[in-house]
C-alpha cells in the first residue's frame, strides 16, 4: 500500500540506500554519528558541515600582466560568490614574482565591494612583518567595510626570500607570530596594551574602533608540517588553517597538528571545534578525466617549475615522469572529474575525522574559462554531494519508481472515471433535449 513504507529489523521505516547515502554511512563508520573523532575523543558538537572556498596566493607566471592577472583574481572572487562558495582566503608575500597579492586586506576591500556573501579572508597576514597594533586596526576596519565578512588569518610568513628583504632572521619568525598574535587578540577584546620587545615598542595601545563581529572577527592561524599553528590554536582557542592538507609531509601530519591542538586547547579547559578546521588542496576538474589533465596542462608547469625553483625540497622525492601525472597519481593534486575530487575529500576525512572546510588552491594551471568551469563543477556536483542536499530528490525518485504500476493504475483509473463522467454527463443532456422535443 502507497505510504505504509516497509519496516525493517527494528521496527523503523526502512528506506532504500539512495546516492548520498555511502557518504552518511562512512560518516558513521567514522563515530561522526556517534559524537566522537576518529581517534575516538568526544567531540564538543555535532558534525560540522563542509563548507567550499579557495586559497587565493595567487600563482601568476612572470609573463602574465600582473595587473589583468590581480583584476582576474578580482574577477574570480565575484564568480565565487556567484556559485555559492562560502570562503575565500587571500594570501600575502613580498618577493619571487608568481605570488603578486602584497596586501591581502587592499584586495580584500576590492572584493568586498563586488561580492554579496562570501566570506574573505586573509591567508594569511605575515604577522612578524608588521606592528600588531596596525595590523589589528586594518583587520577591525574591514569588519566594518564588509559588515563582518572578513576573517583573520595569521602566520610567521611562508618566502625566507620576504624576511631577509625586511632584516628578519627566519628562526625568530614564530616567536614573533606568538608576540604578535597574543597582542592583537588582546586587543580585539578591548584590552589596552602596554608593552615593549625587541621589534615593536606599544604604550597604551588601544583600538578607538570596536568590532562589527562581536566579540570579533574569526581568527586562524596557518599550519603547515611543524606543530606552531597547533599550538598557537590550542592555546588561544582559533581556527586552524591547514595550507598543505594533500602534500606528502602535510597529509601525513594533519591528525597529528589537529591532536596537538586539541591537548594545547585541554590544557585550558577548551575543546576544539573540527568547524573552525580548514583543509587546503589543489585541484583541477572538467567533465573528464582526459579534457582535466588537458586544461592542466596549461599552466602547471610553470606552477611546477615556481616552487622547484623556491623550494626544491617540496617535490624532490617525486619519482621520475611527467609530474602532474605522478603528483595526480600520488594524490597530492587532483585533475579528473567531480568523482575524483570526492574521493580526495573522502580520503582526507579518513585521515583527520571532521572538518568545516575545504579549500582549493588557486593555481591557474588552465585557461580562465576552463577554470571558472572547474568551480562551476564542484559546486554542482561535489558541494552537493556532501551537503546531502539531493539526499530527499532521490529518495523521492526511488520511491515514486518504486510505486510507478500503483500510481500509473491510479491515474489512468481515475482518467477513465473521467471519460465515464464525461460521457454521462453528455446522455443525461442528450436525454433531457428529448424529453423537451416532445
Amino acid at each position: 500500500m502507497i505510504g505504509a513504507g516497509r519496516q525493517a529489523d527494528n521496527g523503523t521505516a526502512a528506506r532504500p540506500v539512495v546516492a548520498g547515502d555511502e557518504r552518511m554511512q562512512n560518516a558513521s563508520a567514522r563515530g561522526g554519528d556517534l559524537g566522537v573523532t576518529n581517534e575516538g575523543r568526544a567531540k564538543p558538537m555535532a558534525d560540522p558541515v563542509l563548507r567550499s572556498g579557495i586559497f587565493l596566493a595567487p600563482f601568476h607566471p612572470t609573463e602574465d600582466d600582473p595587473t589583468l592577472a590581480i583584476r582576474r583574481d578580482l574577477e574570480l572572487v565575484e564568480w565565487l560568490d556567484r556559485l555559492g562558495y562560502e570562503e575565500a582566503w587571500i594570501g600575502e608575500h613580498h618577493s619571487a614574482g608568481f605570488e603578486i597579492i602584497s596586501s591581502p586586506e587592499l584586495f580584500i576591500a576590492a572584493a568586498a565591494e563586488r561580492t554579496k556573501r562570501i566570506k574573505l579572508g586573509t591567508g594569511v597576514v605575515s604577522l612578524p612583518y608588521h606592528n600588531p597594533l596596525m595590523t589589528a586596526n586594518r583587520i577591525i576596519q574591514l569588519d566594518h567595510m564588509t559588515m563582518g565578512r572578513v576573517m583573520f588569518g595569521a602566520g610567521p610568513g611562508l618566502l625566507t626570500s620576504d624576511a631577509m628583504m625586511l632584516g628578519i632572521e627566519p628562526m625568530k619568525q614564530r616567536d614573533r607570530m606568538s608576540e604578535a598574535l597574543d597582542v592583537i587578540l588582546r586587543l580585539f577584546r578591548g584590552e589596552t596594551v602596554t608593552e615593549t620587545t625587541e621589534w615593536y615598542t606599544l604604550k597604551d595601545a588601544k583600538l578607538h574602533l570596536l568590532p562589527y563581529t562581536r566579540p570579533h572577527p574569526e581568527v586562524c592561524v596557518a599550519s603547515t608540517v611543524t606543530p606552531s599553528g597547533g599550538r598557537a590554536a590550542g592555546k588561544h582557542d582559533l581556527g586552524m588553517l591547514c595550507v598543505a592538507a594533500t602534500q606528502p609531509d602535510g597529509f601525513d601530519t594533519l591528525s597529528v597538528n589537529w591532536r596537538v591542538a586539541q591537548e594545547i586547547a585541554a590544557e585550558h579547559g577548551r575543546t576544539m571545534d573540527p568547524a573552525r578546521l580548514r583543509l587546503v588542496g589543489p585541484m583541477h576538474i572538467a567533465e573528464t578525466r582526459e579534457e582535466a589533465l588537458r586544461n592542466a596542462r596549461f599552466g602547471f608547469y610553470k606552477w611546477f617549475d615556481y616552487f622547484q625553483r623556491i623550494n626544491p625540497a617540496r617535490f624532490a622525492s617525486l619519482p621520475k615522469g611527467d609530474p602532474l601525472d605522478v603528483l595526480v597519481g600520488a594524490g597530492a593534486v587532483v585533475c579528473g572529474t567531480p568523482e575524483d575530487a570526492i574521493k580526495q575529500i573522502d580520503r582526507l576525512y579518513g585521515k583527520q575525522g571532521q572538518f568545516g572546510a575545504f579549500l582549493q588552491l588557486a593555481h591557474n594551471w588552465a585557461a580562465w574559462e576552463a577554470t571558472k568551469k572547474s568551480y562551476e563543477l564542484y559546486a554542482r556536483y561535489v558541494v552537493p554531494h556532501f551537503r546531502k542536499a539531493n539526499l530527499h530528490r532521490a529518495q523521492s525518485l526511488e520511491w515514486t519508481t518504486a510505486h510507478n504500476q500503483e500510481l500509473m493504475a491510479l491515474s489512468q483509473a481515475a482518467a477513465q472515471a473521467m471519460f465515464a463522467k464525461h460521457q454521462a454527463e453528455r446522455a443525461e443532456k442528450e436525454k433531457a433535449k428529448g424529453k423537451a422535443a416532445e
